[in-house]
Order: structure tokens, then C-alpha cells, then sequence
């Protein structure tokens, strides 16, 4: 049984580093670029919401929202 590429694994330091740069960012309501491991687009919008139960992130620009799972975050830069 073939299974497709495996996300790149971080530490918990860069977890943790990933997870506190991106609640300052909602707080300020910063616009972020995101670059989603196994997603064509890189997704861009403020920070709405960020869903502990499903561990999501809420995104919402130009009035359309995205979620995207934390751990597929790859990296998040400032538009």
C-alpha cells in the first residue's frame, strides 16, 4: 500500500515558536503569508480564530475563510 509524501516533522521548540508568533499576529491583526505543506496556493489573510479543539488556524481575506491545520504550517512571513 503506497502512502504519499510525509510532513516534514519540527521540534517543539519551533512549535511553540510557530504557535506564539501567530497568536502575536492575530492580537495585532497582522496580514500573514502562509506556506501550507501539501497545498498548491500559499494561503494569505488575518488572523480570525484559532481552533484549539481542531487544532486550525481561521484565515480570512477579502471576505473568504480558510483553515488550515496548525501542523501543516510550514512557514508564515509578513505580507
Amino acid at each position: 500500500m503506497a502512502k504519499g509524501p510525509k510532513r516534514p516533522t519540527r521540534d517543539e521548540f519551533q512549535l511553540e515558536e510557530l504557535g506564539e508568533r501567530l497568536a502575536e499576529a492575530q492580537q495585532e491583526e497582522t496580514e500573514l503569508l502562509f506556506t501550507v505543506w501539501n497545498w498548491e496556493t500559499n494561503p494569505r489573510g488575518k488572523i480570525v480564530h484559532m481552533d484549539s479543539r481542531t487544532k486550525t488556524v481561521h484565515i480570512m481575506y477579502m471576505d473568504e475563510l480558510t483553515k488550515i491545520p496548525f501542523l501543516d504550517i510550514m512557514k508564515v512571513e509578513s505580507s
